[in-house]
């Protein structure tokens, strides 16, 4: 069932993607050699709780134990924090985060450069960013769900990354993930039709190699099956009358 948001919860769901944003502005300054996950995690529970009514989505969600999910180079998505993973020089670590607030949520992810980061894996990086700010663009009333993943998948098999597929996009609002999936590929003028209300969390996930992933014994941790680095990035988008607004405009250098 595809829930759309009237323009008062989109404003909940703005200010609670204004959190995650004020929190990806510092986090760079905490993502450095010698410093461990889970340093990063508390780091960032303490900053969402310290704001009024605020919690982290994530954490006891479907049993997951963290406020971020800090997937380190070859690892996609869903890397549990730990004080044994510390970040080295050369590293990237994407984070996940989301936060609650009034009973609405927003989600948004980046994956930051630690130290010096070779030249390939930055244009990893720079890739999966132009991949999302060009599936945003198709975030609009009239186009369709299949012109967001269109966008996302010429952007990274123009550049010639593998794009993961076994892992979604998807609505969000009153629940962290909610109906209409939003693949990272697709075909112009396929899917169902965007409409105004319509709450998105929009998030390519690219690999320098194969597409292919596995998850780990954990039964969370999802890494790139050639073990070569993986990119991802996300926002929480409004499909709005005057186009996609971004609900989680963090700017991360």
């Amino acid at each position: 069932m595809i829930s759309l948001k009237t323009p008062d919860e989109i404003e909940t769901i703005a200010r609670a993607g204004a959190i995650i944003a004020e929190l990806y502005s510092v986090l760079p300054a905490e993502a450095v050699p010698g410093r461990s996950t889970a340093e990063l995690d508390r780091f960032a529970e303490r900053f969402i709780r310290d704001h009024d009514g605020a919690e982290p989505a994530f954490k006891g969600l479907y049993g997951f134990p963290a406020t971020l999910c800090t997937s380190v180079n070859h690892e996609v998505v869903h890397g549990i924090p730990s004080d044994r993973r510390r970040l080295a020089d050369g590293d990237i670590v994407s984070i996940d985060c989301g936060v609650k607030l009034d009973g609405f949520f927003a989600d948004a992810a980046v994956t930051l450069p630690v130290g010096d980061v070779s030249a390939e894996v930055t244009r990893l990086l720079e890739v999966t960013r132009e991949a999302l700010d060009q599936g945003i663009t198709e975030a609009a009333p009239g186009r369709r769900l299949g012109d967001i993943g269109a966008a996302i998948q010429e952007v990274a098999e123009r550049a010639g990354y593998g794009i993961v597929r076994d892992l979604v996009g998807h609505g969000i609002g009153r629940s962290p993930h909610e109906e209409p999936q939003v693949p990272n590929y697709g075909r112009r003028g396929r899917g169902m039709p965007l409409e105004e209300g319509l709450v998105l969390a929009i998030e390519p996930m690219l690999n320098l190699g194969t597409a292919n992933v596995r998850t780990l014994s954990d039964r969370w941790t999802v890494v790139t099956g050639d073990r070569r680095a993986s990119a991802h990035f996300e926002h929480t988008v409004a499909v709005t009358a005057d186009g996609p607004r971004v609900l989680t405009p963090w700017r991360v250098s």
